[in-house]
């Protein structure tokens, strides 16, 4: 199946689409709102009436029935425009390199910057595949322009092939992902989808219906403050405690950097203040929601266990969801899984289900009501100057979403 995905993705990630943790805007910034719109432009010219971007930076449309059935269910298929804060998307320069036959890849802006098989995962799967790299002083944005590139080919690919029969399609792309915040206000009820699928996973023929469960914990620390040259039985250093309690944390386990698989872990991601007042902000992650109680109740004994030292101060231990496993929501609908294997099969791949190590869109939207897994888009190395996908990847993850459409109508 030969589409327009490649050129769109080319054109995509030419567009700085970097979204700011630190803005209180939605999007978080205005610079998202350029590729959101261009890509409503481009879904009204490929002949679908209703797309439009709405006051949030969304992207809607619908690619209406073409079968003579009533009650088929209507899926979504969904991607995000924004790229990581992690490293620059601004001035991006895509590099294919055709029929790559496995030597290092040294990208030509920054030499140092160097694909090796022996380093990067599933790299050694793609020899004699057209791999697309960026030139090595940003990232590349196939997180998630891949998705989005893949999701638009699919889309035309639909409108101009009548013959395939298919239900109500409707495309979201959000902005904010990378932040936390891609559907923050999303509105379910004007997108009118029974069943979805987030495009923005790794490997070819991976789909993926578990992520871990997170919350955030903040811990506020109010020492008591003194002039230091009087401080004796009275000065009781807000930094000092901190670092005691950063320091009872376990250095072989519950960690990010020792552990994989369904482990979880409590992970300090920042350190604010001064001796009278810190702020040490947490983010704890979990396949199970028992589990993240259980590590959000062993980093409160140890904060309580570090105070019984500082009879002055006080702490206040604030925990704040974020998002749940969304295996809970899908293992109600399980065709939701089943179709997407089989259009993994009808495109010669061998679908493998697995678990994230983290979370998408897919997992908030699973718990407001659009049960929602994640296929792959091909993206690997994201979030860095390593980034990279293969045209052949983006290629069948097109042939992927538009056999999902055969597959919900047939199975109607």
């Amino acid at each position: 199946m030969k589409t327009s995905v490649l050129d769109r993705f080319l054109r995509y990630v030419q567009i700085d689409t970097q979204s700011d943790p630190g803005s209180e805007s939605f999007p978080s910034t205005a610079k998202q709102r350029d590729l959101s719109n261009l890509l409503a432009v481009e879904l009204l010219e490929i002949g679908i009436s209703d797309a439009h971007v709405d006051e949030h930076g969304y992207v809607y449309a619908t690619i209406p029935s073409n079968s003579n059935k009533t009650q088929i269910p209507v899926i979504c298929f969904c991607s995000h425009v924004d790229t990581s804060p992690d490293v620059s998307g601004a001035n991006v320069k895509p590099v294919i390199h055709r029929k790559w036959d496995g030597s290092d890849i040294a990208l030509p802006d920054d030499h140092t910057q160097v694909l090796r098989i022996s380093e990067l995962h599933d790299l050694d799967q793609q020899i004699g595949n057209d791999i697309i790299t960026a030139s090595g002083k940003t990232l590349l944005g196939a997180d998630n322009k891949a998705g989005v590139a893949e999701i638009m080919a699919a889309a035309e690919y639909l409108v101009n092939h009548p013959e395939i029969r298919h239900g109500d399609i409707k495309i979201l792309f959000t902005p904010d992902e990378e932040v936390g915040g891609g559907t923050e206000k999303v509105d379910l009820a004007k997108l009118g989808a029974d069943y979805g699928y987030t495009v923005d996973g790794e490997a070819v023929g991976t789909l993926e219906n578990e992520t871990f469960s997170a919350d955030s914990v903040r811990i506020t620390i109010s020492g008591v403050s003194t002039h230091p040259g009087y401080g004796l039985g009275k000065l009781e250093n807000a930094v000092k405690i901190a670092a005691d309690i950063l320091a009872k944390l376990p250095k072989d386990t519950l960690s990010p950097e020792t552990t994989s698989d369904k482990e979880g872990f409590i992970h300090p991601v920042q350190v604010e203040g001064i001796q009278e007042k810190v702020t040490i902000s947490f983010i704890i992650r979990d396949f199970t929601t028992a589990g993240l109680h259980e590590k959000e109740a062993f980093l409160k004994g140890i904060l309580d266990e570090v105070l019984k030292q500082y009879p002055n101060s006080t702490a206040d231990f604030k925990v704040q969801e974020q998002y749940r496993n969304m295996k809970e929501v899908l293992d109600k609908y399980p065709q939701i899984i089943e179709n997407a294997e089989e259009a993994m099969r009808r495109a010669g791949l061998d679908p493998v289900c697995r678990s994230i190590r983290g979370g998408t869109d897919g997992s908030r939207l699973s718990f407001m009501g659009l049960p929602c897994p994640n296929i792959f888009a091909g993206e690997h190395a994201f979030h860095s100057k390593l980034e990279w996908v293969s045209v052949q990847d983006m290629e069948k993850a097109v042939e992927v979403i538009v056999n999902l459409a055969r597959v919900w109508e047939e199975k109607a």
